[in-house]
């Protein structure tokens, strides 16, 4: 080997390399822009929402302190009244009762509680607004509930929780009477929220109510009311269930996950797996705490789109400056040539031959990688297309030893029949391997419709079994025959069959149908299933490469793009839809085979 030869041969490699570490800067700096820019629109996102969301705390903390605090001057308004006053002394005077009663009805008429009622220092309620009423506490020993313990011992006491006889939560306001003195009794306003519950519903975002131990009272989803954010400690359970807080609630904690805090609080949550933004305000002199919970799937939504926006501007950027270094290169070029000239012949003979040896390299390093795409791309769909024979072979193999060892020798020379044909239906795949890469110059033939459809729910049999699926079909007329090759065709129906059993798995009622149908020219096989719909954002897309519904791991998104490639193939195509209210159709269109052909 020359000196020369030594000096030129490692260059083409030496500017590969380097242009492979200039294309590795370029995708990490559109990174780097694309992840800066959606951390900043995630973030400004949701500062925006938090924003937002204090307004609607501002107004809801407002409208629940002025509900709570409307009812608050009832109780100590018995005391001055006469009657009230009278049923103290002789609590046990039936007749007192009863008007003390009529008074508190007409009185709470008036006032719009939920009820209004007294008790004696035991605990006894003697009176109540709701005397008439199934679940009326009149009668009843409430001396266990906190709000009459504290009253005794404070002189007033609030408390929410679950009403023993009426079996409704409320919100409960109790006064011991006299204010001055030995207590007498106790006065108590029961105050009903559903209201508020129920307007929350109808406002943007989830709000709930905790009170002091971490338990959801109020909730604008009934499912998530009265339960804590975390496991309640054994002192908070034995006193809820001491006072019945909570009624017969099982307080099973929400999946309550907390992603990010600020000032000891969380601001960013997740609830069954679903991303919220939080924000709360301190409400009913600091005893609860409102908690508004915003769908962060917008913001995030906003973000990939300003990520995607900033990722191509950098790349546009890159892309301009690549194009300025070029031209400059260019210029520089042009001059070296111009002095070029004034070299010798032989020189620049040389020099030719150098840099056509280099463009050679370079032209033989794109083909390559040329070659090694697309052998990637063959592979990917082959082992897509290879899955389901794969799979039949092996539950075909396990049933025939099965039934040689119990001696159905019949069914097992069927299996292995069987089998022969699923080799020669692969041998015919793999031979196919030229579609990825080269036009096909073999002509289209005919295939029995009836057939195809046949061989292809056999070869998914085991599945459909399994898996408790109504398959239905139907061919008009039965000698149908279409433009297409039998191998192929069985693919798509194949790749067709089996989307439609994975989209049955959970489903309530699993039914697959599949008619074919001769018109004048083409004819229609059709494919349905009783499943979930297609995503809609999904649908116009389906046929691109890679796009799935399906989860990780559970498809590559190859099968339809090559299913309607080989259909394009035959003169047809492929069409997608869904059904209402539930379920999709794939629509194969061919051309049909001549009359003469069919028979």
């Amino acid at each position: 080997m020359t000196t020369l030869e030594r000096g030129t041969r490692p260059r083409p490699l030496h500017r590969y390399t380097r242009r492979v570490l200039r294309g590795c800067l370029a995708l990490g700096l559109i990174a780097i822009a694309a992840w800066a820019a959606h951390e900043l629109a995630l973030q400004r996102g949701l500062q925006q929402l938090r924003e937002a969301a204090q307004q609607r705390l501002e107004v809801e903390a407002a409208r629940l302190d002025g509900q709570l605090a409307r009812f608050a001057y009832l109780p100590s308004l018995l005391e001055t009244s006469p009657e009230v006053q009278r049923l103290f002394a002789a609590p046990h005077d039936a007749a007192l009762r009863l008007s003390t009663s009529h008074y508190l009805k007409a009185l709470n008429a008036l006032a719009g509680a939920d009820n209004l009622y007294v008790l004696d220092v035991a605990g006894t309620a003697l009176a109540a607004a709701d005397f008439e009423q199934p679940g009326t506490p009149v009668g009843q020993d409430l001396s266990y509930r906190p709000y009459m313990r504290d009253a005794l011992a404070h002189g007033r006491a609030v408390f929410y929780g679950v009403g023993i006889t009426s079996g409704r939560a409320g919100y409960y306001l109790s006064y011991a009477m006299p204010a001055r003195g030995p207590a007498l009794g106790v006065a108590t306003v029961k105050v009903n929220l559903e209201a508020v519950e129920q307007e929350w519903r109808d406002l943007p975002g989830e709000l709930l109510m905790l009170d002091e131990h971490q338990v959801v009272i109020l909730a604008s989803r009934a499912e998530w009311k009265y339960r804590p954010l975390s496991a309640l400690s054994a002192d908070a359970r034995t006193e809820a269930e001491r006072g019945r807080r909570y009624g017969s609630a099982e307080l099973v904690p929400l999946d309550w996950q907390v992603h990010d805090r600020s000032g000891g609080r969380a601001t960013r949550v997740s609830v069954a797996a679903k991303r919220y933004a939080v924000s709360e305000r301190a409400v009913n002199r600091d005893r609860w705490r409102l908690v508004l919970l915003d769908d962060e799937a917008p913001a995030r939504a906003a973000a990939r789109n300003v990520a995607f926006s900033a990722g191509l501007a950098a790349a546009v950027c890159l892309l301009l400056a690549t194009l300025a270094v070029q031209r400059r290169r260019e210029l520089r070029q042009r001059l070296a040539n111009r002095e070029a000239l004034q070299a010798a012949h032989d020189s620049l003979e040389v020099k030719v031959r150098e840099r056509t040896a280099e463009l050679q390299a370079a032209q033989n390093e794109l083909v390559h990688a040329g070659k090694l795409a697309v052998l990637g791309q063959m592979s990917a769909g082959m082992v897509h297309e290879l899955n389901q024979p794969l799979a039949a072979l092996h539950t075909l193999s396990d049933n025939a030893a099965l039934l040689i060892d119990k001696g159905r020798l019949d069914e097992a020379r069927g299996n292995l029949a069987r089998i022969g044909q699923l080799v020669g239906r692969l041998a015919r795949l793999t031979s196919q391997l030229k579609v990825f890469a080269y036009k096909s110059n073999e002509p289209v033939g005919t295939v029995s419709v009836l057939k195809a459809v046949n061989e292809s729910i056999a070869l998914l049999a085991t599945r459909i079994r399994d898996g408790e699926i109504e398959v239905s079909a139907a061919v008009e007329p039965q000698d149908l025959r279409v433009a297409g090759d039998e191998a192929r065709l069985e693919q798509v129906l194949g790749n067709l069959l089996g989307n439609a059993i994975d989209a049955l798995d959970g489903a309530a009622v699993r039914r697959i149908e599949v008619n074919a149908v001769a018109g004048d020219q083409h004819c229609a096989i059709v494919v349905r299933n009783s499943g979930p719909c297609i995503d809609p954002n999904i649908l116009p897309r389906l046929f691109e490469p890679f796009v799935t519904s399906k989860p990780p791991g559970k498809g590559l998104g190859l099968g339809l793009m090559i299913s309607a490639h080989l259909v394009r193939g035959f003169g047809g195509r492929l069409r997608a839809r869904n059904l209402a209210p539930a379920g999709a159709e794939f629509t194969i269109e061919l051309p049909c085979a001549p009359a003469g052909e069919r028979a």
